[in-house]
This record gives C-alpha cells, structure tokens and sequence, in this order.
C-alpha cells in the first residue's frame, strides 16, 4: 500500500493547546507531520489557525470543529473554506445508536445534513467511538446505519471499532474502506476506561490495521490518543516516529 500522509489529531494535545496554542502548533511541526486535525481553535479565527499551521510546512488534514449538526451547517461551510479542506465531521452520541429506531432517526439526520453540505462542496465523515460497534440482533449498528446513511463518508477510529477486543480492528477497517478517506490510528491495552500508548506500543495490530484500507479512497492518517498515563506530546512523538520509520505513513522528516 502507497504511504499516506501522517496528521494529529489536536484533541489529543488539548490542556497544552488551552494554554499556548501557537506553540503546540509548532511543536508538532518540529517533529515532522505533514497535516494537523483541528477539534477547537482556542481564541483563534479558522484562518489564523490555518496560517499558524501552513508556516510550520503543514497543512490542515481535517477539521472536528465545529462538529455539523443540523443547526450550525452554515459556520461549518464557512469554517471548512477558511482552513482550506472539502472534508467536514460528525457524529453521534450513545443515545443516538441506543437501538434501531435511534439509528434511523440519525441516519435521517445526516442524510438532510448532506444534501446542504454537499451543495456546498464539502464531504460529511462521521467520527466513531465503541457504541456504534455494538451489536443489535447480531448486526453491527455502524452496517444498520451506513445502509440508512449510503452516501456519508467515514473517520474509522481504529481503536474503538475494536470495541475493547469484541472486533478485529482490521476487519472493520475492511469492511467500510471503500467509505473511509480518514483513519483515526490509536493505539493501548484495549480496556475500557484505561490510558492509550504511543502507537506501536499497545495491543493493536497496526500493521493490519493500515493495510485493510482503501488506497484509491483513504487520504490521511490521523494520530490520536484520547489519554495517556505519559507525557502526551512524548507519546504523540513517538507514535509519529513508529508509524514513519516502519514505512505506514509518510511524514517530512
């Protein structure tokens, strides 16, 4: 598979990103990403962030904010020229995939949502936790779903696909590739309510993980890691390191 280009997600940097933003932003570019995933702007304008960004040589992958809803589509539009990207997220709480009459109420939601984002020429992905890869009746509710919902694109969280072990991860990422221009790579002991590790150094297999994508539809991969028992910009680092040096993804240095 021909490496794609590696970017952060920035949620994973947030308690340094509330006190110096900038300097996050230039710490990442030290270390050689070739793209960031915004989730929040800290006091920034989508513009500003985008020039702090493209000054370290790096671009914006993607964006988690604002998150579309049905309510805010036209400061998502606006938000997604600024930074200079077609692609725009969402997604969806416990509540949401809770059983089949909630995942066709969401899935309604999105359709509607789609119609006005793709008029504007931007591509909704949705972002996933482990709820959505539940089962009802022995059916995955992400397939329930993304039969309801035959044209959203999706950001595979590779880690929570897994559910805490109940899915192979690589499976999953197979079964919605031909959908997915976005992987959240992550890595840690697949437990629930315990810390992640730099990538590479957890239980997942990533390897195969990366290589059950779609080369012709996958852009980007997007390091995250929700909380770790180390140093954060440490983990980040080392992640990027792992994934770059064993030839899974193309950083600039």
């Amino acid at each position: 598979m021909t490496m794609k280009p590696i970017s952060v997600q920035l949620y994973s940097l947030r308690e340094a990103s509330q006190k110096d933003f900038p300097a996050v932003i230039r710490s990442i570019g030290k270390i050689g990403f070739k793209g960031v995933e915004p989730a929040g702007f800290y006091g920034l304008k989508p513009r500003e962030l985008r020039k702090i960004v493209e000054d370290e040589g790096m671009v914006v992958s993607s964006t988690h904010g604002p998150w579309a809803k049905p309510d805010n589509l036209n400061e998502v539009i606006d938000t997604a020229k600024e930074l200079g990207i077609d692609l725009c997220a969402g997604g969806y709480r416990p509540e949401d995939f809770a059983d089949l009459d909630a995942i066709k109420r969401t899935a309604e939601t999105v359709n509607l949502m789609e119609d006005k984002l793709h008029a504007a020429g931007l591509t909704l992905f949705l972002h996933n936790h482990w709820w959505e890869f539940e089962k009802i009746d022995g059916k995955l509710k992400y397939d329930i779903f993304a039969t309801l919902a035959p044209t959203v694109k999706f950001e595979i969280d590779t880690y929570w696909s897994a559910n805490f072990g109940a899915n192979d991860p690589a499976a999953m990422v197979r079964k919605f590739a031909s959908r997915a221009p976005l992987l959240h790579i992550k890595d840690g002991p697949l437990v629930k309510d315990e810390p992640m590790v730099a990538v590479g150094s957890g239980k997942v297999d990533v390897a195969s993980v990366i290589a059950a994508a779609d080369p012709a539809v996958l852009r980007w991969l997007v390091v995250e890691l929700d909380a770790c028992a180390t140093d954060m910009l440490t983990a980040i680092e080392g992640s990027y390191r792992f994934l770059t040096s064993k030839g899974f993804a193309q950083g600039r240095s």
